[in-house]
């Protein structure tokens, strides 16, 4: 999985590792960082698209989690998480996700997701109309 750097349309926001994060080796569960990418993945989406624009009912699925752990990240840390599509093809998009720690720097995860998307009523995937690709980051 390649882990390039996030481009400057990423978005990204800093939180601070709580201790419910923490699992028994001291260090945040594995899980925390997945939580995080899905929980970036929306806040990104809602910023592009505030929950009363007008769009059709549709819903993003996580089809698949590619998740590189490189570093742990403790109670107290402040993370950056970044996140943006480099790909959009037909119903789904390829989201990365690069999760550092603010007072060095350091990368400590790098993910990949794919996603689909769904029409709400059917249940059914939707190819990704050209200006919701667009305004992703994708030309």
């Amino acid at each position: 999985m390649d882990t390039p750097a996030a481009p400057t349309y990423a978005y990204s926001h800093t939180f601070t590792v709580e201790a419910s994060d923490i699992d028994q080796l001291g260090h945040a569960n594995n899980v925390a960082y997945v939580r995080w990418v899905q929980d970036v993945a929306a806040a990104h989406w809602h910023h592009l698209y505030p929950p009363t624009a007008e769009l059709p009912p549709q819903v993003w699925v996580v089809q698949e989690h590619r998740v590189r752990y490189l570093r742990s990240a403790y109670a107290g840390d402040e993370l950056r998480v970044s996140t943006w599509v480099a790909d959009v093809k037909g119903a789904s998009s390829k989201r990365l996700t690069r999760i550092e720690r603010v007072a060095d720097g350091q990368l400590l995860c790098a993910a990949e997701t794919q996603w689909v998307l769904l029409d709400a009523a059917s249940g059914r995937p939707k190819r990704v109309p050209a200006e919701v690709a667009e305004r992703l980051g994708i030309v």
